[in-house]
């Protein structure tokens, strides 16, 4: 496709404008989108704004190659899920656009890599083929150049001890973790952290009864001795991640944008502040489909921010 630079978007009006560039790239050269833009009697000459965009439901990554025509999977990523027809595949034809987006997207949020040792708890994703996140997590490790970045399996005491040697010699620490592991770590362990971030990601993945974010959160601060809880909203079909600080609120990259439909009418776009379910226009998903239609509920404020 011709290149649509993204990556360096700063105002509303320059989403708007290249969101639109690439629904037409998109409608043009992907089939699968097409086709629903079709059967929905979508006009694409009559897309002028952002909220006349079609998304195509998450479901279709479970069914079909999304990607291009004319263009070949570098990698794809694959969902954690319980049998092989209900995973979610993503064809990503370039590796250096997650790379780019993942990365930039983290400076932005938490300034440099290199400024952290990054620890990743992940058993569940490191168990399964595919992961978007597993590749994600084990580039800034790389990146971030600490002797003691890492991942950890269901080694807990060693893990627990690394924490607490960063700690005394007040290293930078991002802790990035599945909520279930993080849940299993502070019940081995005390901790009261002053230097290390704890992020959530995921949820119980059937090792645990689900229960709300904020239960979860209160129980990871008492259980850390921190006192907010940070959170990555990502999945195998986007190739940007919004982060979250606390509270659950939730930041985009400039080149990702989170809408919300009306629960009874799929192609309604709802006002800000209005719970429905969450539509994401991910423009670094160039060459698959930058606009589609979760299965997550949540709330879109007016500075831009999210909640799930």
């Amino acid at each position: 496709m011709p290149i649509i630079p993204v990556f360096n978007i700063q105002t509303q009006l320059e989403f708007e404008k290249k969101a639109l560039q690439v629904f037409k790239f998109q409608y043009e050269n992907l089939s699968v989108y097409k086709t629903y833009c079709d059967l929905i009697k979508v006009n694409p000459h009559k897309v002028l704004k952002i909220s006349d965009i079609p998304f195509l439901p998450i479901t279709f990554f479970k069914q079909q190659p999304i990607l291009a025509n004319n263009y070949v999977a570098e990698k794809i990523f694959t969902s954690s899920g319980t049998t092989s027809n209900t995973t979610s595949k993503h064809y990503v034809a370039d590796l250096k656009l997650y790379k780019t987006s993942f990365t930039t997207a983290f400076k932005q949020q938490y300034g440099p890599i290199e400024d952290y040792t990054i620890l990743a708890l992940l058993p569940s994703y490191l168990e399964s083929e595919g992961s978007s996140l597993v590749y994600m997590v084990d580039m800034l490790i790389a990146m971030s150049k600490q002797p003691k970045s890492g991942f950890y399996l269901d080694n807990l005491d060693a893990l627990a001890s690394t924490i607490k040697a960063l700690e005394l010699q007040n290293k930078k620490t991002l802790l990035l973790g599945v909520s279930y592991a993080l849940l299993d770590l502070i019940e081995a362990h005390t901790f009261n952290l002053e230097h290390t971030i704890i992020m959530e990601t995921g949820g119980m993945k059937g090792k645990r009864k689900e229960i709300i974010r904020e239960e979860l959160h209160k129980t990871l601060c008492e259980g850390f001795g921190v006192n907010t809880i940070h959170s990555e909203y990502g999945m195998t079909e986007l190739l940007s991640q919004g982060y979250s600080k606390g509270n659950g609120l939730y930041n985009c990259p400039p080149w990702m944008r989170i809408l919300t439909r009306d629960t009874e009418d799929a192609l309604s776009i709802q006002p800000t502040g209005k719970t429905g379910g969450i539509n994401v226009i991910d423009l670094a998903n160039m060459n698959s489909c930058s606009f589609i239609a979760t299965q997550d509920l949540g709330r879109v404020h007016a500075n831009g921010s999210f909640e799930v």
